[in-house]
């Protein structure tokens, strides 16, 4: 339901290592599409589109604070270091832009996710 102010839950497989530890390659997530996102969480985002216009797919990454130019806006990181798209190649995004929480890894080993955790880069 397009618009719908309830949250809905969703599961989503995790591609790439942009979140290594915390995530791998193949984990199954619940996700709940719709709600409030926190500093520290692991998020659904759409990213914005290549310099060339492509677009780019649906990206899980940890919501690590506001934007301090404009508190609307989000700043996004990978817990890996070495990997993915973070703010510092893409800027911050908009709130609507974060589509999803994600609440739990459900395979191979269950886990909750929603924390508060951002490690340092290298």
């Amino acid at each position: 339901m397009r618009g719908s102010p309830v949250p809905r839950p969703r599961l989503l497989r995790v591609t790439g290592r942009s979140m290594e530890p915390t995530l791998h390659e193949g984990d199954l997530l619940l996700s709940l599409w719709g709600a409030a996102a926190h500093v520290g969480d692991v998020a659904v985002v759409r990213l914005p589109d290549e310099p060339d216009g492509t677009p780019r797919p649906l990206s899980v990454k940890r919501l690590a604070g506001r934007d301090p130019d404009d508190r609307s806006r989000w700043w996004l990181d990978s817990d890996n270091p070495r990997e993915g798209v973070t703010s510092f190649d893409v800027g911050s995004l908009d709130d609507t832009d974060v589509a999803a929480v994600v609440l739990a890894r459900l395979r191979p080993r269950p886990r909750w996710i929603r924390g508060r955790h951002t490690p340092g880069r290298s």
